[in-house]
């Protein structure tokens, strides 16, 4: 397997923040260990509430819940505390052992969010936090989720996104300075190098609510969250 800093096309590299499938399911792999930990130092703490607040957005007591790109499972598990019957998906096995030990209530299951194994009309809601900007095919993606919910199901996509005014110094110093280097004392630390030059690359927040119009949603609206660094799509299945 190629190594994420020479992914074989021009401009697909960890600095460029694209990477193709099997470059971002290495990386993955790699950071499983410490992922949850990085989360933790990264948001301040803060990603525990944000993933609470998408749960609760979109998730109804006996729903059935898809979290997509749903890495060690903690969004799952807060889909799970609002009364759901979750199923968690995530191509990376690394990061679906360390789910598993979370919980033995939802099932975990190793596949592409490009390509998800349900039928149609599967599910009543689905998420994803912080896994949208990795996929190779956005659109795609999107339109997988529309496809496995039925009709009136929604959807909650929480994404770093990039904040203006006064917060945006303090922003690229820290996702853009400070977390590398971090990252480079970690293993797999070419992933806090991916992490800032991917959220600089992906759309921002009213053409990411476009785009998923495009793929199927309706009433589309979003919240931004810690002076808009983060942000929340929900949206509804015609």
């Amino acid at each position: 397997m190629a190594s994420p800093h020479k992914a074989g096309a021009r401009g697909v590299t960890v600095e460029a923040g694209t990477l193709p499938a099997e470059g971002v399911r290495a990386m993955f792999d790699r950071i499983a260990p410490v992922y949850d930990a990085m989360n933790r130092v990264m948001t301040a703490g803060l990603d525990g509430r944000w993933r609470r607040e998408t749960a609760a957005a979109v998730v109804r007591p006996g729903d059935r819940v898809l979290d997509s790109c749903c890495g060690t499972g903690d969004l799952a598990l807060a889909s799970l505390a609002r009364g759901g019957r979750v199923t968690g998906l995530d191509f990376s096995e690394r990061m679906l052992e360390r789910a598993r030990r979370k919980s033995r209530e939802i099932e975990w299951v190793q596949g592409d969010a490009l390509a998800l194994p349900f039928e149609d009309d599967s599910f009543d809601a689905a998420t994803v936090g912080f896994g949208v900007r990795n996929l190779e095919h956005l659109d795609r993606g999107l339109a997988e989720l529309a496809r496995v919910l039925r009709a009136g199901g929604q959807v909650g996509v929480l994404e770093i996104t990039r904040p203006q005014g006064m917060l945006e110094p303090f922003y690229n110093l820290w996702f853009g300075k400070i977390v590398p280097v971090l990252g480079k004392l970690l293993p797999g630390g070419s992933a806090y190098t991916y992490l800032p030059a991917s959220v600089k690359r992906f759309p921002g927040p009213e053409d990411l609510a476009r785009i998923l119009r495009e793929a199927g949603f309706s009433d589309v609206r979003y919240r931004l969250f810690a002076g808009g660094i983060v942000a929340l799509h929900t949206g509804v299945v015609a």
